[in-house]
């Protein structure tokens, strides 16, 4: 029986992963924006029934980028704006402040990098969503490796050539490298290309984390 190699690198999402998904937020954003509650209806993975078009961008009708560009036009729309996806996401980060992360991987990283683990990135749309400005101010980015993301590569996950990207920048083999994602069809395309991968539940998010740090061999606290 071939031995397992051991997890040298750790490959992740930014969206629905490091940080929490806009649905998680709801309440804060509805709030912020000065909306009622309920105003914006539609939760997403929380509540498909809700949210057609999130149905429609997990069937392959659309993508993610268009789903959170329908969104951006739609919020902006009741305020008497026009926003691109960028504008209500740092609208939407402002609102939340360190409502938006899930701080907990913070402490991953940190246990990763004790343990010899690099990290990297790999994005479909980091900075078509986020400021760079804003992304400066984001602690688990500082403790991250290297950054590879479409914005700029337009080369989007499930592309197997995305997942190539990643492994490059972050020197790594696939067997030596765990992929975290928040969609799952993500998660097909690094498997596809040998990447032992996590799909990251956003409505499990603790279990997920237990998951990582059971792959990645290191202590298990929460």
């Amino acid at each position: 029986m071939t031995k397992q190699q051991a997890i040298t690198t750790l490959m992740l999402d930014f969206g629905c992963v490091i940080s929490k998904t806009m649905f998680e937020n709801m309440e804060l954003v509805e709030r912020g924006l000065g909306f009622a509650p309920g105003t914006l209806f539609w939760r997403g993975p929380f509540d498909p029934d809700s949210d057609p078009l999130w149905r429609d961008m997990l069937d392959g009708r659309l993508t993610e980028r268009q789903y959170w560009a329908t969104r951006a036009t739609e919020v902006s729309a009741l305020l008497g704006q026009r926003w691109d996806t960028r504008t209500f996401y740092d609208r939407a980060c402002d609102i939340c402040g360190q409502a938006w992360f899930r701080g907990e991987f913070v402490d991953l990283l940190d246990d990763a990098r004790r343990a010899g683990i690099r990290a990297g990135i790999l994005s479909n749309e980091l900075e078509l969503f986020h400021s760079p400005a804003w992304l400066k101010t984001v602690p688990a980015l500082r403790r991250i490796d290297v950054i590879v993301d479409a914005t700029h590569t337009k080369v989007l996950k499930p592309d197997p050539r995305a997942y190539q990207l990643g492994l490059e920048a972050l020197g790594a083999t696939p067997e030596q490298t765990l992929f975290v994602d928040d969609q799952i069809r993500n998660v097909r395309g690094a498997e596809a290309v040998g990447i032992p991968s996590v799909h990251f539940d956003v409505r499990r998010p603790a279990e997920n984390m237990r998951e990582i740090r059971r792959r990645l061999v290191l202590s298990v606290t929460i």
